[in-house]
This record gives structure tokens, sequence and C-alpha cells, in this order.
């Protein structure tokens, strides 16, 4: 099963979301089974910020200097997951969830759903600087998608 301790820096994402680890918690248990890690504590960080803080770590840890939607530092290159496994830390800027500002509640939902999948996958080892690899991981991302959402709704 997978743990997700949930911290935030911005204020913000108590507005839009009010029980972040209940939120995130859900999403991983409605993971198809081979995410699921059964009978395994699997275990990552999810940092709430915004693009003020997630500027600074993209530019203090990839080179870039501007903000992003979301950064995952995998904790380890080689991935085996074994009976207690960190898979390593998620951040997601606020300003890029929240576009259009004020939207509904389910479309900032949805969109917090995907991209947190995407970074999931990122502490997976998958990756998309490759074309063949871009494709893998956005089949993955669409299965485990479709997952939680029909799961979800």
């Amino acid at each position: 099963m997978i743990k997700i301790y949930v911290l935030s820096d911005e204020g913000a994402w108590s507005k839009r979301l009010k029980r972040k680890e209940i939120f995130f918690n859900k999403i991983c248990a409605s993971f198809p089974k081979k995410y699921k890690f059964l009978n395994k504590k699997v275990s990552l960080t999810l940092l709430l910020s915004n693009n003020k803080n997630i500027k600074r770590l993209n530019k203090n840890f990839r080179n870039k200097d501007k903000p992003t939607d979301i950064l995952s530092f995998p904790f380890s290159k080689k991935l085996k997951i074994s009976s207690e496994t960190y898979l390593g830390d998620i951040i997601i800027s606020y300003n890029f969830i929240d576009k259009p500002k004020h939207q509904r509640l389910n479309l900032f939902k949805e969109k917090l759903t995907k991209i947190f999948i995407h970074g999931f996958l990122h502490l997976l080892s998958y990756d998309h600087i490759k074309n063949k690899d871009y494709k893998k991981m956005l089949k993955e991302e669409k299965l485990i998608y479709q997952s939680v959402f029909s799961k979800l709704n």
C-alpha cells in the first residue's frame, strides 16, 4: 500500500482542498493493482507549493530558472520495490493547477489528479525525454487515470 505524507507551504491549497492527505490517499487506493504495491510499505512525500518556491527548486536542482507545474525527485535512480520503499518527493505548484483562476472545484481536482499521476510515474523511473519513453509513460498515465476516475466518480 502507498502512504503519502502531504505538506504544504502555500495557504491557497487549503481553500481548494480541505483534506489533502485523504484526497491523495483515495487516488492511490484507486490505482490499478500493479501500482498499489499490496503487502508492501511504499511511501512518498508530496509538497503542495507555489510558483515562487517551485521556481527556486527548479533552478537549484535542474538549472532552469522558471516555475513549472510539478517536480519529481526519485529517492533512487534504480528503483526496486522491497517490503519498505521510499519512492521520493513530488512538488506541485498551486499557480499552475489553478489556471484559469477560480475554476470549478471538480476541474481543479481533475487537473491535480492528472499531474500527481504524472509525478508518481516519474518516481517509478518513467520519463519522457525520448519519444518511445513518452509514449510508454503516456500509456501508463492513461491507464492509472482511467482506473482512478472510474472508481472515484
